[in-house]
């Protein structure tokens, strides 16, 4: 039997998810750095979602798939699974709404997302730190409660609002080269890269994953959702696997993945702690460190960069660790 096609979001998705949540998310701004161009050796753009609502870009998609529901279905309150961003996200957008909301948190998960999701007055739930469990325990809930999933990426409205972050990129710098973003279950990544091949054809676009987690470029070169790596990273928030609608927007979409090593990610986030003074979690450096990796690949070009979040736990950066 041939799977369905899930359903996807279109680039009108993405203009109506803009000005859905338009009242609520941050438009945030893209930061210049000379000294950082000077050592990638291009132009770059770094469009700083480490400053937006909760500190991720999560809240883009969480705000307009929960505002975007009938308020019947609403009522019955939010349900997701997140080891952080997308679980403080769906807090906070649920809270706004005015319905209550309950994540599924695997254990490990950073002190400071855990402190986040209860802050915004959302319910955790605990499970084991396996994509596996985080989806069972979400679905058992759902059943339980008739509450409403908000997936973090497996979601057509979600992946519209995360669209919104190149749709603003691209206004506010237009002549862009390449385009970079994270990857982990691909929400971001496939809702920019819809955003972007729409309205620049011409455009590179390509995904940073950590070689720890490189499920997704694993993903593309077979052709199917890799959903059985077990993830070993500092990037907490990319140790999440492609789903059908990700996988399918970006083999439509997107030119590669550059799978990036946790010492250059390290690396990167030092560099921009240092030189644009913002508090920026691994996950949100990794496009940076692909760039400086791939110096050759980006030499004279305008490469813009999403900083996905900046999220992280002060009392342990991962550089005291190396001291």
């Amino acid at each position: 039997m041939t799977a369905a096609v899930p359903t996807l979001p279109d680039f009108a998705a993405v203009l109506s998810a803009a000005a859905r949540i338009a009242p609520h998310a941050q438009r945030t701004p893209v930061l210049r750095s000379r000294s950082l161009d000077e050592i990638a050796g291009c132009e770059l753009h770094f469009k700083c979602e480490n400053l937006q609502r909760v500190g991720a870009f999560k809240f883009r998609g969480a705000c307009n798939a929960i505002f975007s529901l009938d308020d019947s279905i609403a009522a019955r309150g939010i349900v997701t699974q997140s080891s952080g961003n997308h679980g403080a996200a769906v807090a906070l957008a649920s809270r706004l709404r005015g319905v209550p909301a309950t994540v599924v948190v695997p254990e490990g998960a950073p002190a400071v997302k855990l402190k986040a999701i209860a802050g915004y007055g959302a319910t955790i739930v605990r499970c084991a730190p396996t994509m596996a469990a985080r989806n069972a325990a979400a679905d058992a809930l759902v059943a339980e409660s008739g509450g409403h999933l908000v997936h973090p990426f497996d979601d057509s409205d979600v992946i519209a609002g995360q669209g919104t972050v190149a749709l603003e990129l691209l206004r506010s710098e237009p002549d862009l080269d390449a385009l970079l973003a994270p990857v982990g279950g691909g929400g971001l990544l496939s809702g920019c890269a819809l955003t972007a091949r729409t309205l620049r054809p011409e455009l590179e676009i390509l995904g940073a994953e950590p070689a720890g987690a490189a499920d997704a470029h694993a993903s593309l070169r077979e052709g199917r959702c890799i959903t059985d790596m077990t993830a070993n990273t500092i990037c907490d928030g990319l140790r999440g696997h492609l789903a059908p609608r990700t996988l399918a927007l970006l083999q439509r979409h997107i030119d590669g993945i550059l799978v990036i090593d946790d010492d250059a990610v390290i690396e990167a986030m030092r560099l921009l702690w240092e030189r644009l003074k913002l508090v920026i979690e691994p996950s949100g450096a990794i496009a940076f460190a692909a760039v400086l990796r791939h110096r050759e690949r980006f030499a004279g070009r305008r490469v813009g960069i999403v900083i996905s979040g900046g999220n992280v736990d002060l009392d342990t950066l991962p550089w005291q660790a190396q001291a």
